[in-house]
């Protein structure tokens, strides 16, 4: 489970005494902690869809956290959250490819909008941006 693996490296950056990693894992660790009560007051369990949706959001937080940086003309937090995206991009699952969305869009018997979103957040959360399915989606009708 990714989140056994960022645990882990969370503890080696500890060890490291890597401030940067652990600044980082833990500000991870603990949106998981929060989404992971929540889906237990749901009833429900943490998935490693629900993990990667996390660690995607971070991404993109991150990634414009370091253009704000970058517009500031702050080389150095640029690049220190540089760092941070890739740790964060480490634990993510491989993104799927418009080709592989179209095609799987093409593969399903109802294509309507909503069944064709609500097929790809249970199936592949985590694995593609949903705003993208949404685009590639509008594009084929």
């Amino acid at each position: 489970m990714i989140l056994d693996e960022i645990k882990k490296a969370n503890i080696q950056a500890i060890k490291d005494k890597d401030a940067t990693a652990r600044a980082l894992y833990s500000v991870v660790l603990n949106k998981i902690k929060l989404e992971e009560i929540n889906k237990r007051q749901a009833g429900a369990e943490l998935s490693d869809g629900d993990v990667a949706a996390i660690l995607q959001k971070a991404s993109k937080e991150l990634n414009e956290e370091m253009q704000n940086y970058l517009k500031a003309n702050n080389q150095q937090m640029a690049q220190n959250i540089a760092s941070q995206i890739a740790l964060v991009e480490k634990y993510m699952p491989k993104m799927l490819s418009d080709e592989e969305i179209k095609n799987i869009i093409a593969s399903l018997d109802d294509k309507s909008i909503p069944a064709v979103m609500k097929h790809f957040k249970q199936n592949y959360q985590g694995a593609c941006d949903m705003k993208r399915v949404n685009e590639i989606l509008k594009g084929l009708q």
